[in-house]
């Protein structure tokens, strides 16, 4: 390399420059000729191999190399290329000994820089490959890899500090043992966070797309992410509700998955008949029921029927064959205890359908016939008398 500088510079000694300027001249001719090297071969790369690398990866049957390959990774490859040029070539540019030392600690910080942006870039990569796993796309994987670029970056950022001041970064991780305490305190929720979130993986406690209810916080609705820090919750009135992960191991939530995944939403609600109008029934009326297909199986009891007890028979043989009830999971029809608003008729079964429009739906159209068919068996609900009956009684 000295050879060489030395031949250039009297060459241009005997065109008659002087020699600062000859050196300024060449310095920069070399400078110049080094960013075009790096600018040439990092076109090359972006227009020739990389669309070569993204047909190949499109033929191949795999799929994680359109992911470990995708556009970002390759990409930031892209951009190690100037950089690692400009390193190896500087020194022809520059003999300097403390220019050079110098122009070489700023290389290493960018080629630094972008090696952080691959690996985290990487990392994404492997989150959008699991996210369509089918063993790992219902587990929230985002908070770990969250955390790993974090890790990345932490050990980027001490390396660049140490190539800067020249020390090792052994030297910087000692320092920073001695700060354990105030990083603890300042990244305290991202450890919680990180450390909640292995926890709700591990047992399978949230997944994204769950229905949860949390009424501490406010939310209600579906989870949409789970991050290192917060858990973002859709509402049913559309708003956001973020919760911190942490809060939901230490406080109690109710998850609805388990609903879902059994294929019914339990409907349980009970109307109040007057207790005025439980009797028996007469021998006619049992005749004019006995004619009704939702009499067949019933079991007489001993002595006369009472008409409520023909009442939860009926809406029993309704619930069994409504087309929206899920009639293989438990159904009956109950009495509860009586009070001072009558005789409570619990109906517990559950929907065939999940979806809460439809299952709010079911619920009303199930009550609306209940309630319509009361007077065919000389039932009545027990209403709190009203002004307007107070009118009538009159």
């Amino acid at each position: 390399m000295e050879n060489v500088n030395e031949q250039v510079l009297e060459w241009m000694l005997d065109m008659g420059l002087s020699e600062n300027l000859s050196m300024m001249i060449w310095r920069a001719s070399v400078i110049l000729a080094i960013f075009i090297i790096s600018f040439i071969v990092d076109k090359v790369c972006r227009r020739a191999i990389i669309p070569v690398i993204r047909k190949i990866t499109t033929k191949t049957e795999f799929k994680w190399d359109d992911y470990l390959l995708g556009d970002d990774v390759l990409n930031n490859l892209c951009r190690l290329i100037p950089p690692i040029s400009i390193y190896s070539l500087i020194p022809f540019a520059l003999p300097d000994d403390a220019i050079l030392a110098f122009a070489l600690k700023l290389c290493v910080v960018y080629i630094t820089i972008i090696c952080i942006m691959l690996i985290c870039s990487i990392i994404s990569s492997l989150h959008a490959m699991a996210s369509e796993h089918e063993k790992l796309k219902d587990h929230s994987m985002k908070g770990l890899y969250q955390m790993l670029k974090l890790v990345v970056i932490c050990i980027g950022v001490i390396i660049i500090i140490s190539t800067l001041i020249g020390k090792s970064p052994l030297v910087i991780l000692t320092g920073l043992g001695a700060s354990t305490a105030i990083l603890m305190l300042v990244f305290q929720d991202t450890i919680k966070g990180f450390v909640a979130g292995i926890q709700l993986i591990s047992n399978d406690m949230l997944r994204p797309g769950d229905w949860i209810t949390m009424p501490k916080y406010g939310a209600d609705g579906d989870v949409i992410e789970v991050t290192l820090t917060t858990v973002k919750v859709r509402n049913w009135d559309k708003t956001i509700t973020t919760v911190p992960p942490y809060a939901l191991v230490n406080d109690s939530f109710q998850n609805w998955r388990g609903m879902f995944d059994i294929g019914g939403r339990r409907v349980k609600r009970s109307l109040n008949i007057d207790m005025n109008t439980v009797r028996f029934c007469t021998q006619e009326e049992m005749e004019a029921y006995r004619k009704e297909p939702w009499m067949e199986g019933f079991e007489p009891t001993e002595g006369e029927e009472v008409n409520l007890y023909i009442f939860r028979h009926y809406v029993e043989y309704y619930l069994r064959h409504h087309p929206k009830v899920n009639s293989d999971m438990i159904m009956t029809v109950r009495q509860l205890q009586p009070t001072g608003q009558g005789m409570p008729i619990e109906l517990y079964f559950f929907s065939a359908d999940t979806a809460w429009l439809r299952y709010e739906h079911l619920q009303a159209e199930v009550f609306d016939h209940v309630l319509a068919k009361l007077h065919i068996f000389g039932l009545r609900v027990f209403q709190s008398p009203t002004g307007v009956d107070l009118q009538n009684s009159r």
